[in-house]
């Protein structure tokens, strides 16, 4: 039975159905995904990003509270740390003052790029702490420099082993036959993406 009007509910009552899925075995070993990657979207109001950068951190909690463990990676934090890791933030800070915000995104896309640098740094820190769920935050404080379809394409190669929920401040809608797309704030429709799953859909 699926819960097509779930992101209308109260918050609590989605966290709830959230920490039941994710504290499922049927989530945990990724049973009856077929031969689909266990990617998972669960999408919220953009009015209510601020409330859920915290309850994200309330369900790591309380996964790990019964031996759950669950990595949790802030994609803006993560841009931020990369930035810094290669000695660019101080070049950054005086390219925006100079430069079209054109040529900004087109400086940040570059040193940001998904596949040569953002899924990388989330497999290191996949390596340095091992978990059983990955949950991926900061998408809306991240764009437009990092798309949200074009890192679940390149996190394919890197998350096989267990379930990824990337938290989407937007909706994740049917736009036709097996075709669904992420339409983000509610208002910017990205590329058709198909592979992940509803997570408020999701039934254990």
């Amino acid at each position: 039975m699926a819960l097509p009007d779930l992101l209308e509910r109260p918050i609590a009552e989605r966290f709830n159905h959230l920490l039941h899925v994710l504290r499922s075995k049927q989530f945990l070993e990724m049973e009856g995904l077929g031969n689909e990657v266990p990617f998972f979207i669960c999408p919220f109001h953009p009015q209510e990003a601020v409330e859920w950068e915290k309850i994200v951190l309330q369900l790591k909690n309380q996964l790990e509270n019964i031996g759950i463990n669950a990595l949790v990676v802030n994609l803006y934090d993560l841009c931020l740390e990369l930035i810094k890791q290669e000695g660019n933030w101080d070049m950054v800070i005086e390219f925006e003052k100079e430069n079209s915000k054109a040529e900004l995104l087109d400086l940040l896309q570059g040193m940001l790029d998904p596949q040569d640098f953002i899924i990388p740094a989330i497999a290191e820190k996949l390596q340095n702490q091992p978990c059983q769920v990955l949950l991926i935050t900061g998408v809306g404080e991240v764009y437009p420099y990092v798309r949200s379809h074009s890192l679940l394409n390149n996190l394919q190669s890197t998350v096989k082993s267990y379930p990824m929920v990337m938290f989407y401040p937007g909706k994740y809608v049917e736009v036709g036959e097996d075709s669904t797309a992420l339409v983000l704030f509610d208002r910017l429709r990205g590329n058709q993406y198909y592979r992940a799953f509803n997570i408020l859909n999701y039934q254990v």
